[in-house]
């Protein structure tokens, strides 16, 4: 056996690692991908050839010279493959869909946005959503590994029900794993050799959390709690030296039914006054004063009252308001989780935005450990859907080998 054979068999089990590491931007040279892993100069040279043999990184042969006053060889630097294999990541929101193929690094290669209204029947607009990613893939001359999809409803493992579709039509316990798996099969997608691509669901603050961990505004956290509010209610997610908690059945982490006024508005819980109802874009449009039009997402409505108007009395108190009750939930998050980190989504990060030093004095004011925590809005447009392709690209980078079948 050769030497250099000797070195690529130690190293194989530490392939995923280092993939993740270059995946994440943790890793832009061999120099630090060899301390990075722990193993000599030789294994990391050995593991990154193969990852580039595999297409999936490149190694630059030719780095340029170490910087003036420092020492050493030039490092070879590393990167993703800007033309290696891709997934097709999805994502139903109220009023659409979009589709997307993304690379490794997190890096969007094309998109195509749809807007409906989703109908009862799941298959409907998950198998429009297929469909417009199948378009992009016969645009491309990409590989594709996987598939995910993002939806705003917890999700049940294993099971792939969606249990708590509240901005949509669905039934409680709507199977959008199978009809998701369905729609792939019927629009003909498979992968080089003719195996069923692998399809991952998940709900969208737990996806969209595991984005903003890798490459958004969680970068380098160990424990990130993130929150955000979309067109309804309020969700959340954690994550845990790189990896989602989700609980014994995907079901954790439900921030909205945190009680942040007991004599608030009723909550479909059964509670009154949590998250969900007290700190989403319906609570702020009400308490600015403002009726909610048709025309656009509550969403949409409420960040732009946010960002065009907030010179108004009326409106900066609104924000106010709804900055005091998340500090308060997200307080209570701080004295349980104890994370290192909190990223804020949709008008949540608009609400940071606005006012931060009110939002950081409601968190630190009402927690043990709220002083040292770093508060952050989103980094990322669209977490969710790069959130759905990390979820598809995780086979990839656990096993590279096994998941590619090299």
């Amino acid at each position: 056996m050769t030497q250099t054979r000797t070195r690529l068999e130690r190293g194989r089990g530490v392939l995923g690692q280092a993939l993740t590491l270059v995946h994440t931007g943790q890793a832009p040279t061999r120099a630090v991908l060899t301390s990075e892993l722990g193993v000599t100069r030789a294994t990391a040279g050995a593991v990154a050839a193969e990852l580039e043999s595999l297409g999936l990184i490149r190694v630059d042969t030719h780095p340029a010279a170490p910087a003036a006053g420092t020492h050493g060889r030039p490092s070879h630097g590393l990167s993703v493959d800007p033309e290696g294999p891709v997934v097709l990541a999805a994502q139903v929101h109220v009023d659409g869909y979009r589709a997307a193929l993304v690379g490794l690094g997190g890096h969007v290669v094309a998109t195509a946005p749809g807007c409906m209204t989703p109908p009862e029947d799941p298959a409907g607009v998950i198998g429009e959503v297929v469909e417009a990613g199948a378009r992009l893939l016969r645009g491309s001359t990409r590989r594709c590994v996987g598939v995910g999809l993002a939806v705003p409803s917890a999700v049940s493992e294993p099971e792939g029900e969606a249990l708590d579709p509240l901005n949509l039509a669905w039934s409680i316990g709507a199977p959008v794993r199978a009809a998701f798996t369905e729609q792939v099969e019927r629009a003909g997608l498979s992968g080089p050799d003719g195996a069923p691509l692998p399809c991952f669901v998940g709900n969208d603050a737990n996806l969209a959390a595991l984005a903003e961990h890798r490459h958004g505004a969680g970068t380098k956290s160990r424990h990130l709690l993130y929150v955000t509010t979309g067109h309804r209610g309020v969700g959340g997610a954690l994550v845990l030296d790189g990896r989602l908690h989700t609980g014994s059945g995907g079901l954790a982490l439900e921030v909205g039914h945190l009680t942040v006024d007991p004599g608030g508005r009723p909550c479909r819980c059964g509670s009154r006054g949590c998250l969900d109802v007290e700190a989403d874009p319906l609570a702020f449009l009400e308490a600015a004063g403002r009726a909610p039009g048709p025309q656009f997402s509550l969403l949409h409505q409420a960040a732009r009252l946010l960002r065009e108007e907030y010179a108004d009395e009326g409106v900066a108190r609104a924000a106010g308001l709804l900055a005091d009750r998340l500090g308060l939930g997200l307080a209570g998050l701080v004295n349980i989780l104890n994370p290192d980190r909190i990223v804020l989504g949709g008008l949540h990060a608009a609400l940071l935005t606005a006012d931060p030093d009110r939002l950081h004095s409601a968190v630190a004011r009402r927690s043990l450990w709220g002083r040292g925590v770093a508060l952050l809005p989103s980094g990322l447009d669209h977490a969710g859907l790069v959130g759905a392709a990390e979820a598809a690209w995780q086979p990839v980078l656990d096993d590279p080998l096994g998941a590619l079948g090299e």
